[in-house]
Order: C-alpha cells, then sequence, then structure tokens
C-alpha cells in the first residue's frame, strides 16, 4: 500500500487515537475492574475481580477497526453492519457501543457517567453478567461469538436482499482455520451485486491462537494475496503497528474498499454489469494484544500468545497489581472522560448517529424488521384422499408446490429462501424452480439449469454454510427453509446449539424482538436410504434438537402429505423456534384428507378412529406410530393381527408432534396427565413404532402413569444396502416384529395366538429367501394396501 496517501488530517489522528484509547481502556476495565472505573484512586486489589476470564489479544484490533467504519459511515451515510468473528471480542465491541451511546439507551441504568462505567465494567464475565464474546446481549450484533467458523456465512446471509446493507465482517486469524469459514469464502459466487448488499470481509492476523501461531499469518504476504485473488476478492494490504501510520493506512484501505463496492454496485444497477465482480476485503496484520504489556515477569506479551487471553493474573502481585496500574493509565483516562465520567464530547462526535450507529442498526434486531410471510390456501395443494391408504403419493413433492407458490407470493418483498446442500430436486422441491433460479454468481455454462444471479434458492455442498446463510438471514428480519438428507444434518449439530442459545439469550433481552423460526426438512430419511447403506442411514438429529429448550425445539413427524402440508404452513408462521419437520421423499400411502389433517395436527396427537375397534370399551393393545414408514408398518401390523386374532381390540394412535408425549410441566406442547391416560390407558401394552431411536420415547414418558408398558420399536443401528422393507426387518420396525410383540405383552394370546406366531415367524424366514434371491420385496410387501 501507497504510504503517500494521508486522508487523516494530524488533528484528526489524534481525535482517532483518543477514540481507539477510550475504546481499549474500557475492554481493559472490563477485564480487571470490579470498582474504581476511572482510576481516580490509586488502584487496589479491592478494585479488582477475583476472577479474571475475557479475552484481550483481539480486541484493540477491533477497537481500532470499529473507529475506521465509523469514519466512513459518519462520512459516506452508509448502512453498516458488524459483525466481529474473534470469539471473545465482547471488551472491544461492548465498549464501543457504550462509546456510541446505544449501550445506555438499550440499558439505561449503565448511564453515561461514573456509576454507570462501574456497572459496566463490573458486569462483564461477572455473575448475573453479559459473556466475554458478542452475544443477544450485545447492541449490534446478529453473531454469537462463542463458536468459532460462522461470522462470514452470517455475514452473507444478512447481505443477501439487503441492498443497501454493507456488512463488515471481522475474520479472526484463529477462526480462519476452521472448514466452515474457509468454505464460506465462496459465498461470493452467490452474492448479486444489483438486488443484494456488500460483505466487506477484514481478516484480522495478529498471528496467535491460545498457544500456537496461525496459518495464514505465518505464510508469506504473496502468498496470501494470492490465496484470497484465487477466492476471488480483491484483497487490501494493510501492516503495522505505529498507531498513526497505522490509522493513515486503514483510513486509505477503507476509502478504497468502499469505493469499489459502489463502482461495483453502480455497474450492476446501473450499467447493466452481469459479470460475477471482484469485491474487495481487507487483510489487517497488527500485533496480538496491541498497546497492551511489552512484557509480563521478563517474557514477551504484546504479539505473541501470552496475550490471547488475560496477559497476567495474579494480582496479589504487587508488580502486576503497579502493571495493571500503568497499563489503564497509559490511555490517560482524564483526557478521555470528563470529571462526571462522561466521554468527552469531541471523541463522542466521531459516532455516527441514530440508527446510523452500527451498534443500533435496526438489521442487528431483525424482529424490527420481520414482515409475515404471505402463504397460500392449502386447499388449493392438497392431496385428495377418498379413503384411508388407497392412493400413494411423494409428500415433499406435494409441498414444493405448495412453496413454490410461498416463493411466488413473497418475491416481491424479497424475504424468503429456500436452501440445500445440493439437494433441493432430490428432495423433490424443484417445483420451486419453476419461480425462481439458484443463486449463482460465478461461471454459468449454456447447458445450465436454473442458475441466475438473482435466485432464492441457495444450494451449496456445505451443511455449514447454507445454515450460516439462513441463521443471518433470518437474524436480520427474513424467512427461510432448509432441506437436508437426515443423516447429514449432524454437521450442524453445534450450530443448532448456539441458534438455539441466542434464542433463549433474546428472550431475555427486552429490546430484542422474535425472528422466523429455524425451519427444517429433513428428508432421504433412514428408511428409505436403502441404496446408499449404513453410512446414510441416522435419526439422531432429533435426539440432538430436543434437548434444547423446551420453549424453543419443536419435531414433528408427519405420516403424508396433507399432515406435512399442515406442519410446513405452521412452521413457516411460526417465530423464535427451531422446527424440525421429517418426512420421506418416496411415493407412499396418503391416509388423511386435508380437513383430517388439520385437525390432527392441531391436537399433534389422536386416535385414529377407522383404524381402530375398540370403541365400545377399553382396547386390549395400543398400536401408537410416530413417522411415516413407522405408521405403514403399523397400520400392515394391524391388518395382519384383524386376520389373525380377529377379536382383538385395537386403538391406533398417530402421533405428528413427537414433543405431545412429553408431560405439560416440561413442555409446552406436552399432554397433561388425563389426556395422556385417556390416550394409552393406565395398564395397557403400547407397541410404539418410532421413526427413531426407541429410548428417545422412553426419555419422553419416563414420567407418565404407564411407561413401563410401552414397548418401543426403532433404529437399533442396524443398516445396510439393501431393500425398503429389510431395512424395516434388520431394526424390528416391520409389520411381522410388531405382531409378534402384540402377541408377546397381551396376555390372552400367550397360548390361544400359536398358530399366528407361527405363521408370522414363517412370513419373516420366507422374506429373508426372496430378498436374497431376488433383490425386492415380495409382492405382498410392495403391492399392499390398507383396508
Amino acid at each position: 500500500m501507497s504510504e503517500t496517501r494521508m486522508p487523516l488530517s494530524s488533528d484528526e489522528i489524534v481525535l482517532f487515537d483518543k477514540w481507539w484509547f477510550a475504546a481499549n481502556y474500557l475492554s481493559v476495565a472490563q477485564i480487571y475492574l470490579l470498582a474504581n472505573p476511572l482510576l481516580r484512586e490509586p488502584l487496589t486489589l479491592e478494585h479488582t475481580k477475583p476472577r479474571l476470564l475475557g479475552h484481550w489479544g483481539t480486541t484493540p484490533g477491533l477497537n481500532f477497526l470499529y473507529l475506521h467504519l465509523n469514519r466512513i459511515i459518519r462520512r459516506d451515510g452508509r448502512n453498516v453492519l458488524f459483525v466481529a468473528g474473534p470469539g471473545h471480542g465482547a471488551p472491544g465491541v461492548v465498549a464501543s457501543t457504550y462509546l456510541e451511546g446505544t449501550y445506555t439507551e438499550y440499558f439505561p441504568e449503565v448511564t453515561q457517567d461514573t456509576i454507570g462505567l462501574e456497572k459496566l465494567v463490573k458486569q462483564f464475565s461477572f455473575p448475573g453478567g453479559i459473556p466475554s464474546h458478542a452475544a443477544a446481549t450485545t447492541p449490534g450484533s446478529i453473531h454469537e461469538g462463542g463458536e468459532l467458523g460462522y461470522s462470514l456465512s452470517h455475514a452473507y446471509g444478512a447481505a443477501f436482499d439487503n441492498p443497501d446493507l454493507v456488512v463488515a465482517c471481522v475474520v479472526g486469524d484463529g477462526e480462519a482455520e476452521t472448514g466452515p469459514l474457509a468454505t464460506s469464502w465462496h459465498s461470493n459466487k452467490f452474492l448479486d451485486a444489483k438486488t443484494d448488499g456488500a460483505v466487506l470481509p477484514i481478516l484480522h492476523l495478529n498471528g496467535y491462537k491460545i498457544a500456537n501461531p496461525t496459518v495464514l499469518a505465518r505464510i508469506p504476504s504473496d502468498e496470501l494475496v494470492a490465496l484470497f485473488r484465487g477466492y476471488g476478492y480483491a484483497p487490501i494490504l494493510v501492516e503495522g503497528h505505529e498507531p498513526a501510520a497505522m490509522h493513515q493506512r486503514m483510513a486509505t484501505a477503507m476509502d478504497d474498499a468502499f469505493a469499489q463496492i459502489a463502482a461495483i454496485q453502480k455497474a450492476a444497477r446501473e450499467g447493466g454489469e452481469t459479470a460475477r465482480p471482484t469485491w474487495p476485503m481487507i487483510i489487517m496484520r497488527s500485533p496480538k494484544g496491541w498497546t497492551g504489556p511489552k512484557t509480563v515477569d521478563g517474557q514477551r506479551a504484546e504479539g505473541y500468545w501470552r496475550s490471547h487471553q488475560v496477559p497476567f493474573t495474579d494480582l496479589t502481585n504487587p508488580g502486576h497489581l503497579k502493571l495493571l496500574s500503568d497499563w489503564l493509565l497509559s490511555y490517560k483516562p482524564d483526557e478521555l472522560f470528563d470529571g462526571n465520567g462522561t466521554l468527552r464530547p469531541e471523541i463522542r462526535a466521531l459516532a455516527p448517529q441514530g440508527d446510523k450507529r452500527m451498534s443500533a442498526n435496526p438489521h442487528a434486531n431483525g424482529g424490527v424488521l420481520k414482515r409475515a410471510l404471505r402463504l397460500p390456501d392449502l386447499r388449493d395443494y392438497a392431496v385428495a384422499v377418498d379413503r384411508p391408504g388407497a392412493t400413494d403419493g411423494e409428500s415433499t413433492r406435494v409441498l414444493g408446490t405448495w412453496l413454490r407458490d410461498v416463493m411466488k407470493e413473497n418475491l416481491g418483498s424479497r424475504n424468503f429462501r429456500v436452501l440445500a446442500p445440493d439437494e433441493n430436486n432430490s428432495n423433490r422441491l424443484n417445483a420451486i424452480l419453476d419461480v425462481t433460479n439458484r443463486a449463482w454468481d460465478a461461471e454459468t455454462l449454456d447447458y445450465d439449469d436454473h442458475l441466475a444471479p438473482d435466485g432464492h434458492v441457495m444450494e451449496i455442498l456445505s451443511e455449514h454454510t447454507c445454515q450460516g446463510w439462513l441463521e443471518g438471514y433470518l437474524l436480520t428480519g427474513r424467512h427461510g427453509f432448509f432441506s437436508c438428507y437426515e443423516a447429514f444434518i449432524h454437521i450442524v449439530d453445534s450450530m443448532v446449539n448456539q441458534h438455539a442459545k441466542w434464542l433463549k439469550t433474546s428472550r431475555e433481552v427486552p429490546w430484542r424482538r422474535p425472528i422466523a423460526s429455524l425451519n427444517y426438512l429433513l428428508t432421504s430419511h433412514v428408511w428409505r436410504q436403502d441404496h446408499n447403506g449404513f453410512s446414510h442411514q441416522d435419526p439422531g438429529f432429533i435426539d440432538h434438537v430436543i434437548n434444547k429448550k423446551a420453549d424453543i425445539a419443536r419435531v414433528y413427524l408427519p405420516p403424508d402429505a396433507n399432515t406435512l402440508l399442515v406442519v410446513a404452513r405452521h412452521c413457516l408462521a411460526s417465530w423464535d423456534r427451531i422446527n424440525v419437520i421429517v418426512a420421506g421423499k418416496q411415493p407412499e400411502p396418503q391416509w388423511l384428507s386435508l380437513d383430517a389433517a388439520i385437525k390432527h395436527c392441531e391436537q399433534g396427537i389422536g386416535i385414529w378412529e377407522w383404524a381402530s375397534n375398540d370403541a365400545e370399551g377399553e382396547p386390549d393393545v395400543v398400536m401408537a406410530c410416530a413417522g411415516d414408514v413407522p405408521t405403514g408398518e403399523t397400520l400392515a401390523a394391524v391388518s395382519l393381527l384383524r386376520k389373525h386374532v380377529p377379536d382383538l381390540k385395537i386403538r391406533v394412535i398417530n402421533v405428528v408432534d413427537l414433543l405431545t408425549l412429553e408431560s405439560r410441566t416440561q413442555h409446552p406442547h406436552g399432554l397433561d396427565d388425563a389426556m395422556f391416560n385417556s390416550l394409552f390407558t393406565l395398564d395397557k401394552p403400547v407397541i410404539f413404532a418410532f421413526h427413531g431411536y426407541p429410548q428417545l420415547i422412553h426419555k419422553l414418558i419416563y414420567k407418565r402413569e404407564n411407561a413401563r408398558n410401552f414397548h418401543v420399536h426403532g433404529f437399533r443401528e442396524e443398516g445396510t444396502t439393501t431393500t425398503p422393507f429389510d431395512m424395516t426387518v434388520r431394526n424390528a420396525l416391520d409389520r411381522f416384529h410388531l405382531v409378534l410383540n402384540v402377541i408377546k405383552h397381551v396376555p390372552s394370546l400367550s397360548v390361544r395366538a400359536a398358530y399366528a406366531t407361527q405363521a408370522i415367524h414363517d412370513k419373516l424366514i420366507e422374506h429373508k429367501l426372496y430378498v436374497a434371491q431376488y433383490g425386492e420385496d415380495m409382492p405382498e410387501i410392495r403391492d399392499w394396501k390398507w383396508s
């Protein structure tokens, strides 16, 4: 970078240093101090926290970048959102939001004076206070810094369909080593300069992680620049440690980056340019722990991993206490804050005003901007069901036609996207492509299918990136739908953890507004992965989600197309939830009319009277099911039982909303004990065919009075490449094993069902031989219909 350009005057540099010093001062104070926030009296041990838990190393760089982004906002009036990727950068982000005044607006008790400063510094990493990473409690944040790797995908998700927004995303060099972050650089191939906003990635290289150097900081600058040029960016390198020179270099870099962004957008929006642009990015090399102690106890601190967290912790050591006092006073707090403890007005003037402050940007509180989706009437898409099970249908293909028109109804608002890791068509949702294309801004060939820069179907073979895009999109006030093969949604388990924690925390923050729910469709599921085999057979994501807070987690197992339509509509209209829908894409029997499906889904659980014969009294056995394949096998088992033991009284219960099984005291959708007992009886055997791992049902119902009589069939971790029905047999979920379990647990059948038992065992042997010889299921299995 040229050293001759001097965008800042000497007076501006003095003011910039003061803001930066104020932010650095407050950052150190938050980590160390319990009281005496401006050192208006000599520092003593009693003024410090007994437990020092913050991270200093990345913080001064974040403060520096925040300041320089504010300069651009004030000068150009740009709408900028700040995403802090480094995991524990909250001291700096919180300090900057306080200096801007936003923190006090959101938390009025943290006033702009000495009393407020004491509250600000005490609360950091303190019981009942705030965490050390930017979280839902941090004004201006959409990114939970507790887990690394997702800042850039969040930033791009925020920029999609926000043409006036620039998302400045600071990527830490430790974070840059993660797989999800490495993939997310390719998000620039999905960003439309005409209809989307812009992302300005800022790679913050300070050289070290907790105790090791970082990879990108240890490669030569020309190699580093070549790497990011290969990703499709125009890197701007800013290096150094001397503040005045670094201010000039960063101001020049910001000028260049925002000028390039403006030129790209003008060319696309006014000049009709359609070629993929080369977006700018900034690479900043600065010392870790910049402006902190150079050495501690004779060992290197600034510019080394020892400054990553707390540079020194033993404040009972008088030398360390003096070192802390000298460090804080080096920022000259009396020149930054007046006698009342208020930031001096000439420094405050460096902040933008109102919503232009990054900490007050409405996109960071997406619920403020959220508008309900326009959802078409389900009756126009329903499958005609004259009688249960008479016809087959592909449930997700039916859903796809409805989602197509959800997309069509909301295209004008540009607030709905559908995401999948290269599986939208495989999951039978391809009707959506009738009204929009796949987002794609890379090279396009004349024989490519449905690719366009402004498409609203997002596909990249990275579950992490899809999840990050969607989270960023939701957190800035829009809606989305994510379909995925069931076995591989586990890739985002930890991202779901973080999003669930964000939702929980945001509900406890009065100024956070509810956002649209995170909606998953899991298809290509365990029971129909017979062709891909054991590697693709895992229904355990629902176990993972159910562990989240009860007011956030929802799991739905619609048995057919009409129930899937009803569930999907409910999920897209909900907010602050994580909704998991599991539904197969293969042709399956259709059981309920739309009217019946609406009633069934409203309750979430219910007796299927048309499949039961116990209306005149108590059942001998309850046959329960949750999931499309388990429902089919349960009804097939009922047919066999009617044939072999026609006087057996059977009650069939289908579960759509899995969490109705849990107690009302544990989950808001749970049945109260009286209703649960009415459905499942107090003492009759319950043979439960379940989509997932059997233990989950036992976990949900363990407090119920009849829990001891539940006998659950589900996935037993037995799988291979085989036929669809053989998959159920291998896991004892099939009709034959269900019948055998009924005979085993209904006392009156132990003797008189001997011939039925023999016949069922014979069928299992016949099945095994037939599959081994012909490679498909027996005709009576393939052609079975409910009657």
